[in-house]
């Protein structure tokens, strides 16, 4: 298990979503700090876009947290990308937490939107800091820059 979280980073729900934010988002050719991005992340924690498979149909696509790495750097490589959180509703009880992450992505920070969505993040809190459990994101109208509410 990653222990080696910044504490700053851990500390709440709000905070393990900003670090999320600010991990994905630079400028082409920057390194992403994909050792912070490990620490956020519970073992076996998924990450699950909806995408279209190769005949059309809208399925949910399960990676882990390597996987994701694995599929996104390259094309965050390729391209100035910055995702930032533009509203939220939080739930908490006991040691979990849900917080539905409304969020934009544009090529410069506050820039003209590529897309927007929302990240549906389930959290669980070990009693020293909080963990993603999983994510799960509608893939197909974030890319079509529909309205997530």
């Amino acid at each position: 298990m990653p222990v080696d979280a910044r504490p700053e980073d851990v500390a709440s729900p709000k905070a393990i979503v900003t670090a999320v934010y600010e991990i994905l988002s630079g400028r082409a050719g920057e390194a992403r700090d994909w050792g912070r991005w490990r620490t956020l992340y519970a073992p076996n924690a998924r990450l699950i876009p909806i995408e279209r498979d190769g005949e059309g149909l809208l399925v949910p696509r399960v990676l882990d947290p390597e996987e994701y790495i694995r599929s996104r750097a390259p094309l965050l490589a390729a391209g100035d990308f910055f995702e930032w959180e533009t509203g939220r509703e939080e739930l908490q009880s006991g040691s979990t937490a849900h917080v539905w992450s409304l969020y934009v992505a544009a090529q410069s920070p506050g820039g003209a939107p590529i897309r927007r969505g929302a990240n549906s993040i389930q959290l669980w809190n070990d009693g020293s800091r909080w963990w993603i459990l999983s994510v799960v994101w509608d893939a197909v109208n974030a890319a079509a820059m529909t309205d997530p509410g």
